[in-house]
């Protein structure tokens, strides 16, 4: 019986006249392809989620920096919401639920705790489900909530978190909302409250319709308050709100998302160096192994001379 010596294993010639590779070699050089294959893989995944966090780090400084002149329209308007008086009512009223969310994932928690809430409110209230309505701002409120709510789901926006958020963008929205048809008595923002590079809380910002202003007594106080008047401040008050709250969520979004990405490149990282040493010793073993047949077949050829 004679031997083929190659660097990649041990070829045996039968009495057939048929080649065959050893199966040892054969499972192990396929173990070193997958490893191979991994690892490439892996490494192509830690370059694309270390660009994004580069780039997730330069749009949440922007975005920081716009939050900062976005909050003198919102937290105005805020305020006059929380301290306005408004009467109790035992009947069912009519609701719309706005969820500020963005078009992109991979930004952790932040869209899908946002969904959350709003779902969790949904079930609750099963006896005035038909009341309330959801206006779901970006893709993934929309994709979130059409499984389950889609007959809630009154307008549906997208294509808002492609560039930064400006007032004009609101105020679109706040006239969709007005326009739709649904004369609702309140309504509530859900988005996520900003607080550092790390941290956001899912908070909600209540706003009122234009009858609920005007019924209310502490609105009474000013002068020259007629409809018109209260429309148009009630039209800007939404714009105002819907736009500091999206400012939030934006800011929240892209820190999430840095978070996120830099989380990911360490996992890689990590994931990298455990592959690595596995592909070293799994070689290793392989190159030991045909060293041994290479030395049995020698030794055996030289028995038979």
């Amino acid at each position: 019986m004679s031997f083929v010596v190659k660097a990649v294993g041990i070829l045996q010639q039968p009495a057939t006249g048929v080649l065959l590779w050893n199966n040892t070699s054969v499972r192990n050089m396929a173990t070193l392809k997958d490893i191979s294959r991994r690892l490439k893989s892996v490494k192509s995944i830690q370059k694309i989620t270390k660009s994004m966090k580069m780039v997730s780090a330069a749009k949440y400084a922007k975005a920081e920096r716009e939050l900062r002149a976005a909050r003198s329209y919102g937290l105005s308007a805020k305020a006059f919401y929380d301290n306005l008086e408004v009467e109790k009512s035992d009947t069912p009223q009519k609701q719309v639920l706005i969820a500020a969310t963005s078009d992109r994932g991979l930004c952790g928690a932040a869209n899908s705790s946002i969904i959350k809430s709003i779902r969790t409110q949904l079930n609750e209230e099963k006896q005035n489900l038909e009341g309330t309505k959801v206006v779901a701002i970006g893709d993934k409120s929309r994709a979130g909530l059409a499984r389950t709510h889609s007959a809630n789901i009154l307008l549906s926006v997208n294509e808002v978190g492609k560039r930064s958020v400006v007032f004009c963008d609101a105020a679109a929205i706040a006239q969709q909302l007005i326009s739709s048809g649904f004369e609702f008595d309140s309504a509530e923002i859900v988005y996520n409250k900003f607080k550092s590079a790390i941290a956001y809380t899912t908070s909600r910002q209540k706003v009122l319709s234009n009858d609920t202003i005007a019924a209310s007594k502490s609105i009474q106080v000013y002068d020259s308050t007629d409809a018109d008047v209260l429309r148009s401040f009630q039209e800007y008050n939404l714009a105002s709100v819907l736009y500091y709250t999206m400012k939030e969520n934006a800011t929240s979004e892209q820190s999430s998302r840095m978070t996120a990405m830099d989380n990911a490149t360490k996992n890689a990282g990590e994931l990298i160096n455990k592959l690595t040493t596995y592909y070293n010793r799994t070689r290793q073993s392989v190159i030991t192994t045909e060293l041994i047949e290479i030395i049995s077949g020698a030794a055996a050829l030289e028995q038979k001379q």
